[in-house]
C-alpha cells in the first residue's frame, strides 16, 4: 500500500505536503489522516523547516473531504472516531508554529475547505472550487468549517454558503476574502511566497502568527497585551541583533532561528 500522504523538502526550508489519492479525489481517508498526523509532527519539531505549503496530487482535486465510500462502512462509534481524527488533525496543522500555505490545485469540497481554512494563506488555481457541502449530506462542516469560515469571511457569508452548500468557483473565493490570491501558476505562487517567509526571522514569524491568531479571538485591549508578550520573546534573540546589524551594514541578513 502507498502512501497517502507525502513530505518532501524543498531548498532545505519549505516542507511541502502531498494529499496523494488522485483516484480518489484526494479523500480524507483513515490512512492518509494518520499519515498527515505523523507528518506534522516531523515539521513541528524540525526547526530547518520555515514554511509549509499542502496541495494535492493531480489536477482534479485539492481534496474532497471526508472518504464518504470508507464512511459508508463504519458503525457510528467509528463514524465519531473518524471525525474526530479529521478534527484534530486539521488543528494541529493550523497549530504549527510555521505558516502553512494551502495550494489549492482543484476541487476542495467539505473537510478539505475545512483544511485550507486551516491554513494561514490561500492560493488557488483557476479550476480550483471550494464549499462546505455537508448540509446537502444531512450533517454539518465538523471540523472547524462552521467556524473559521464566519471569522474569514463574515457570518452572513457563512451561513449563505453553509446553509444552500454552494460550491464556489476561484475568483468568487478570492472576492469573498477565502482565498488571498487566484493563479493558473499556483505552486510557483505559493513557492514565491514561501521563499519571502522564509528571508524573515523564523522566530518573529512565529510569533507574529501566534499573536494574530489567538488576539482574534481577544477583544482589542486583551489582544494588544498578547502582542505584547509575543513582542517580549524576540526581544533576546540573537536574530534581533541581526537584523539590527544587517539593516546598519545594508546587507540581507541572515536569521538562523535562535
Amino acid at each position: 500500500m502507498g502512501s497517502e500522504a507525502i513530505l518532501s523538502i524543498q531548498e532545505n526550508e519549505i516542507a511541502i505536503i502531498l494529499l496523494n489519492r488522485p483516484e480518489k479525489a484526494n479523500a480524507l481517508s483513515v490512512q492518509m489522516l494518520t499519515e498527515l498526523q505523523e507528518i506534522i509532527q516531523q515539521i513541528k519539531y524540525n526547526p530547518a523547516i520555515r514554511c509549509v505549503i499542502i496541495t494535492g496530487a493531480g489536477e482534479k482535486a485539492f481534496c474532497a473531504g471526508a472518504d464518504l465510500k470508507e464512511r459508508a462502512t463504519m458503525n457510528q462509534q467509528e463514524v465519531r472516531k473518524t471525525v474526530a481524527l479529521i478534527r484534530k488533525t486539521i488543528n494541529d496543522l493550523e497549530e504549527l508554529p510555521k505558516p502553512v500555505i494551502a495550494a489549492i490545485n482543484g476541487v476542495a469540497l467539505g473537510g478539505g475547505t475545512e483544511l485550507a481554512l486551516a491554513c494561514d494563506i490561500r492560493i488557488a488555481a483557476n479550476r480550483a472550487m471550494l464549499g462546505l457541502t455537508e448540509t446537502s449530506l444531512g450533517i454539518i462542516p465538523g471540523a472547524g468549517g462552521t467556524q473559521r469560515l464566519a471569522r474569514l469571511v463574515g457570518k452572513g457569508k457563512a451561513k449563505e454558503l453553509i446553509y444552500t452548500a454552494k460550491k464556489i468557483v476561484a475568483n468568487e473565493a478570492e472576492r469573498i476574502g477565502l482565498v488571498e490570491h487566484v493563479d493558473e501558476d499556483f505552486m510557483s505562487k505559493a513557492m514565491e511566497l514561501a521563499k519571502q517567509i522564509c528571508k524573515n526571522a523564523p522566530i518573529a514569524i512565529s510569533q507574529a502568527k501566534l499573536a494574530i491568531d489567538k488576539g482574534y479571538e481577544m477583544d482589542l485591549q486583551a489582544g494588544l497585551a498578547f502582542e505584547q508578550a509575543a513582542y517580549e520573546i524576540t526581544i533576546p534573540t540573537k536574530d534581533r541583533l541581526e537584523g539590527l546589524q544587517a539593516f546598519k551594514e545594508k546587507r540581507p541578513p541572515n536569521y538562523t532561528g535562535e
